[in-house]
Formats: structure tokens, sequence, C-alpha cells
């Protein structure tokens, strides 16, 4: 019994087509939680460490988390009983997708030695999450020279080092200096770029009040034009309701349409010359720009010594007390198995080879068959190979700016598969912009009188679990018939 609404009914089943049981989530739009104590805490800080676990999302996943939560010991602060989505971790692993967030997480939760604080740190461009229905089974090796390998399928996605700012955010050492918080920006300290000339006059021929438009005076009325006949004329088929009471509601008057003579002939109603573009129209007169004399760039605080700077040759691994699920998803039928904590790289292989391999196998051909028997033999050849490769061009680096609208532009082709040429020519645009713009560069920054602050990011973007989302539309309003007023 778990508290704070973990309401969903974790079930021991069968994968879908297999004799092989799993952990079932049950249904749909649930919190779940789940915790198994090992029998002795397993030490990251001794050699190389594998976390591995299948995942099946039978029912796919449209918003909602896969991922297992590595615990701390007890002393920590959390009971079995009472295990939710604040109970300390020190390893959080696996799929999460909800929105543009599709990412296989993996976040170390590393003691600060100088705060005492437990930081968050975040691996920076994790690979995407599988996009069928299959069983995929996730693989994190932690070796003892600070890389960390992220495996699916057994195939490497992700190397990155642990203490290099470069694949963590924010970094596991703290940047050496901060902004100095006391710091405050002299008055005189003039950051415009540009300034109105002073001593620049408007002109004497300048008309500030010369409109925009005038009337074209070479304008002629149209031949045929109907200047007796109405716009619009009472509705020659409306009929006064029966229960209109002309006492409480006034006298009826039929609503209008339009006149059938206006559309026949070039126009009806008063002829007015139309207008066009002033010639003379310059609007109101600005100085022009110049270069600010007093310029001095944007502001921004001196550096001061990181009161919370350390150095580090190795991660401070908190040890694993037990394993943990805790997600929130809008899809039932995700099935987890085959739950592994070892020590050597070759025990995950063997047992990814003999556990996961066949099964997916097996789901694969049955994928194969399935899409062949519904005709859509051409999205599982051609355009099925396409989505694959565009997968893996979303997983390089250069593009990872880019990444969440590649797959989610990927993701948009694989509901409607007619329009994969083009989502291709939209990457194809996406890439070469971003080709273009390593090769050329930007715009040279402005010199500033300080340089720029190494101040220690932090992680804006949360799992599924702490995302929604609100639609409400307006009811629209009630017409009235028309009637005039008393």
């Amino acid at each position: 019994m778990f508290c704070c609404g973990f309401l969903g009914e974790w079930k021991h089943e069968k994968s879908e087509g297999h004799d092989d049981y799993g952990l079932l989530v049950s249904e749909p739009a649930r919190k779940y939680a789940i915790v198994k104590e090992l029998d002795e805490p397993a030490s990251l800080k001794d050699g190389t460490i594998v976390l591995q676990f299948e995942t099946r999302l039978q029912k796919g996943l449209e918003c909602g988390g896969a991922y297992l939560k590595y615990l701390r010991p007890q002393e920590a602060g959390w009971v079995p009983k009472g295990f939710d989505n604040e109970s300390p971790y020190s390893i959080m692993f696996g799929p999460d997708k909800c929105g543009t967030t599709n990412k296989v997480h993996f976040i170390l939760k590393h003691k600060n030695p100088k705060s005492g604080e437990y930081v968050e740190h975040h691996l920076k461009f994790p690979p995407s999450v599988p996009h069928d229905k299959l069983t995929h089974v996730y693989t994190a090796i932690l070796k003892p020279d600070n890389e960390l390998q992220i495996l699916v399928d057994g195939e490497e996605k992700k190397k990155a080092n642990f203490l290099s700012s470069e694949d963590f955010e924010p970094p596991l050492i703290p940047a050496k200096t901060i902004p100095d918080p006391d710091d405050v920006k002299p008055e005189d300290w003039d950051e415009r770029a540009k300034i109105p000339d002073p001593e620049a006059v408007k002109p004497d021929d300048w008309d500030e009040d010369a409109p925009m438009e005038i009337e074209d005076e070479d304008a002629v009325k149209p031949e045929g034009w109907l200047d007796d006949e109405p716009e619009e004329i009472d509705d020659p088929e409306a009929t006064k309701p029966e229960d209109w009471d002309e006492e409480e509601d006034g006298e009826w008057e039929a609503p209008k349409t339009d006149n059938p003579k206006c559309q026949e002939g070039p126009g009806c109603g008063e002829w007015k010359r139309p207008m066009k573009r002033n010639p003379a129209y310059k609007g109101k007169w600005h100085a022009p720009l110049i270069d600010n004399p007093n310029y001095k760039g944007i502001w921004k605080p001196q550096e001061i010594p990181n009161p919370d700077y350390f150095e580090l040759d190795q991660p401070e691994f908190e040890p694993i007390a037990a394993v943990g699920i805790e997600i929130w998803t809008m899809q039932d039928g995700i099935l987890f198995d085959n739950i592994l904590i070892a020590q050597d790289e070759k025990v995950a292989s063997s047992i990814r080879d003999t556990t996961w391999k066949p099964k997916f196998d097996v789901e694969k051909e049955k994928e194969k068959a399935t899409e062949a028997a519904a005709g859509t033999d051409a999205l599982g050849g051609f355009q099925k190979k396409v989505f694959e490769i565009l997968y893996q061009v979303a997983e390089i680096s250069f593009l990872s700016e880019h990444k969440d609208k590649i797959i989610e532009l990927i993701e948009k082709a694989e509901k409607q598969p007619i329009i994969t040429i083009g989502v291709l020519v939209s990457i194809v645009v996406v890439i070469l912009t971003v080709f273009l713009k390593l090769i050329f560069g930007g715009k040279k920054a402005a010199v500033e009188k300080k340089p720029e602050p190494v101040a220690e990011t932090s992680n804006t973007e949360g799992s599924s679990e702490e995302k929604a989302e609100e639609n409400e539309e307006p009811a629209p309003a009630r017409k009235r018939q028309t009637r005039r007023e008393t």
C-alpha cells in the first residue's frame, strides 16, 4: 500500500504472445509505485556496474514513464511502505515520453561535499525511446574510468563521461567562479549600442500629419452602379415566429440578407472612391541612430570564487539498496521484466541473448506478418527503413538542439505515412540550416567589459509525471433573432 495517490494496480501477467511473465501496468491514467529491497546494498564504487532491464510498451506510450529508480539505503530517509516520488534515489534510468519529451533518462543524484546538497545531474542528449510496441532492453554501464555507456537492445546509443561538463547538466564538478550576487550595475553604465543622433533635424518638407492613404481621384464610378439600391434587404423567406410577443419582444423585424441585385450588378448604395497609398506619406519622423560614444556593453556582475566548488577524481556514488518503479502514465500495457544489477558486462550480454533476443525476434516476425496482412508492406518496407534512418539522424550530436522537433516530425509522419516526403524535406531543411550555420557561424558578439560568467546550469525539463495540459474552448455565443428596439 503506497501513499500520495499511487492507485495503479500492478499485475503479474504474461507478455503478449509469450509464456514469459512480467510486472504489468494494468490501468491507464494512474500513478504507480512498487519497490523491491536488495538482500545487500550494491556498491557502485568497485569496478564496473551494469544496470539492465526489459520493458515492453504493448499499447505504445503517448505520455508516461517506464523508468526505474535505484534507491539509496533507508538511512537516507525512506521506508518501503512509504515509497513515492520523494524517496531518495542514486540513479534514475529508462524511457520517458510526453509531448516533446522523448528520451531514455539517465539521472545521477550526487552529493556536493561542500554544501551537502544532493543535486540531480541529467545526461545531455540522451537516446530516444524506440517507437514500436516490441520488447526492448535498456542497459547502463558505469565504468571505473568515469565512462558511462547507454545501450538499447545491446547497441551503444550514447557514451559519456561523468566528469565532463559536455555530458551532464548541471556538471558534477561546479564552476570555479560564479557571478557575484552582491555586485550592482553602476548607475552611469550605458548598455545602448545605438542612440538617436542628437544633431539630426527633421527636414522642413517632412509632413507628419500626411495620411497613409488618400482617395483615388482617378477612380470612376462603374457603369450601372445601383445608387438607390441598399446592400442588404429584409429576408423575403423569413417569417415571424409563432411565439413572438410584440408586447414583450417589440415589433418583429425580418433579418437582413444580401441584396441579389447588388450581386448581379457592379454594386449598390452610395459609391465612394477607393483609397490608395499616399505618395507624400512619411509617418512620424525619428532621428537616425548612431553609435553610442558612451556604450560600455551589456553589464554582467564580476566573477568571484564559487564557495561550493570542489574537485573530483570519481563520482561519489551512493550504494543501491532497492529498485523501485514510480511512474505516472496515460497508457496501460507497460510490462517490466528481467531487472539486473551486475558487475560483469558479459553477464548482462548473456541475459540479453537468452531472455530478450528470442522474444524480440518472435515479436519482430509477428509485426512483419501483421503489416503484410494489413497491406502495409510498403510502409513496412521503404517507409519503415526511412523512419529508422531518420531516428538515427535525430541522434547526431550537432542536431541536438533540434532533436525534439525532428522526433516530433517523424512521429507525425508515422501516424500519417502519406506525408513522409514532406517530413523528409522538412528534416533536410533543418540539417542544411544547422550545417550552414556551423560553416559560416553567426554574428560576433558585442565586446563586453567583463567575461561571460561560467554559471552552474540547472535542468528545467522534468519527467512526464510533471507535465499536464489543459485545453478549454469557450462556448459559442447564442444568437437571437433580430427585432426592433422599443
